[in-house]
């Protein structure tokens, strides 16, 4: 395939999800100012709740984008979702008050929990089989990207601004990326040939240099059986594993949308100005792009359960570690690792999760363990809310580094697959070139 098409397509997605991570991010900069603003009176515990509305939207988008995406197809829902994101952080710059505000981010929710499972089956359409591990990671870098840009705006609009200018600075982007969706994106040739549409998916082919007999083979040869699946995941001889599986995503996805929330007001409670504590948020994100470039080599040596399990436990020490005053240098390299592995573990534990399953469960699979961790995503903000009301202190650290040993053990203890073979979903192989088991 050829790699013009490729880039095109890996570089739109990448900039699609970096609006995911915009609006995670966004979220934790404005906390401070929320709970300073003197209309509004609100708690932590409040503002933790908000922070849950956008997860918990996200968790329904996810859950009923597939039906979207099956009806308008790929190209459109990416476009649409994009809009709708955009709109809705216009929305909630304009938010009266607290409730309104909190409305609007469950409905900018809806829109972002779709696009990342719309925009990676893509991605792996077009960027081939050989590619898919690269591409995965590459793509995952740009929700990083979004926390760096949140931060850097921060440090630039919020003193002078205040914190609705950080969501008009949301709704912004749209404005560029829709003209460049509209002309570049093209539409999914599986998805055309899934709904008969025969002689729009030989066009598309012909115009992107895709192979359109390999692509028939690909929809004719994917399985449709979901109930067969469920069994298998479910079944003897894989069950214990699907349920500790359960257990890490959930820790996981709490972390990362727990401690991604609160990680400046945490700072900041800890004595750090607000200007110092987001430079917390810049560290931590370049990390975990670090942590994505890296981290591909090194868990197809280890093995992905192996290194899902260490980079666990590995994330939830420095997140320990960051309570604790230490000189200025220490303190940033802690949280530059919390983030390396801290953000990382849940993209490794997904690697595993297609190693250890028959391949034609795997979209089933990761669907129900993707969305369990869901569920860990919606309760982390609220918990850091619960945390700071509760004046927790340096014990809020621990608490979210708990959840970061908690998905260790969980992956430790996860048994082997009974598949004879399990490979790695990592790009690169092992010294005697062919993958390491996980």
């Amino acid at each position: 395939m050829p790699d013009r098409i490729a880039r095109t397509v890996l570089g739109l997605c990448w900039f699609v999800v970096l609006l995911e991570g915009f609006d995670l991010f966004v979220y934790s900069t404005v906390i401070p100012d929320l709970l300073d603003d003197p209309d509004w009176h609100l708690t932590a515990s409040e503002a933790g709740r908000i922070g849950s509305y956008a997860t918990f939207g996200m968790l329904i988008g996810s859950l009923t984008i597939g039906t979207v995406t099956d009806w308008i197809g790929r190209r459109w829902t990416i476009m649409a979702c994009a809009t709708w994101f955009s709109v809705l952080m216009a929305f909630c710059a304009l938010a009266p008050n607290p409730t309104v505000f909190g409305i609007g981010r469950f409905l900018a929710g809806l829109g972002l929990g779709g696009l990342i499972p719309t925009a990676m089956p893509l991605v792996m359409e077009y960027i081939g089989e050989r590619r898919r591990g690269s591409g995965a990671t590459w793509m995952m870098t740009g929700y990083h990207v979004g926390g760096l840009v949140v931060a850097a705006l921060a440090i630039a609009i919020l003193p002078a601004f205040g914190w609705r200018a950080m969501f008009w600075a949301g709704a912004v982007p749209i404005v560029v990326m829709l003209p460049l969706l509209w002309r570049y994106l093209p539409e999914s040739v599986e998805f055309l040939l899934a709904r008969g549409r025969e002689d729009e998916a030989a066009e598309v082919a012909r115009r992107h240099g895709v192979d359109l007999d390999a692509a028939r083979t690909r929809v004719a040869g994917a399985s449709t059986d979901r109930s067969g699946a469920l069994r298998t995941i479910f079944g003897r001889g894989y069950l214990p594993a699907t349920l500790l599986f359960f257990v890490a995503s959930f820790c996981g996805l709490l972390l990362v949308y727990g401690f991604g929330t609160w990680l400046p007001q945490l700072m900041r409670s800890s004595g750090y100005g607000l200007g110092s504590a987001l430079s917390f948020l810049v560290v931590t994100n370049v990390g975990a792009v670090a942590g994505l470039l890296l981290t591909g080599p090194i868990a197809d040596r280890l093995g992905t359960k192996r290194a899902s399990a260490i980079w666990f436990l590995t994330g939830a020490v420095f997140v320990g570690l960051i309570s604790i005053r230490m000189p200025s240098v220490l303190i940033y390299l802690a949280a530059a690792l919390a983030g390396f592995f801290l953000f990382t573990a849940q993209v490794v534990l997904y690697a595993h999760v297609g190693n250890h399953y028959p391949a034609a469960t795997h979209a089933t699979a990761l669907g129900w363990i993707a969305g369990i961790g869901r569920i860990g995503s919606v309760i982390g903000p609220t918990l850091g809310g619960v945390l700071l009301d509760a004046d927790a202190g340096v014990w809020s650290f621990y608490v979210f580094a708990l959840a970061g040993f908690i998905g260790a053990v969980a992956m430790w203890l996860a048994p082997r697959s009974p598949l004879a073979q399990a490979t790695s979903c990592w790009p690169v192989s092992d010294g005697a070139g062919s993958p390491k088991p996980a």
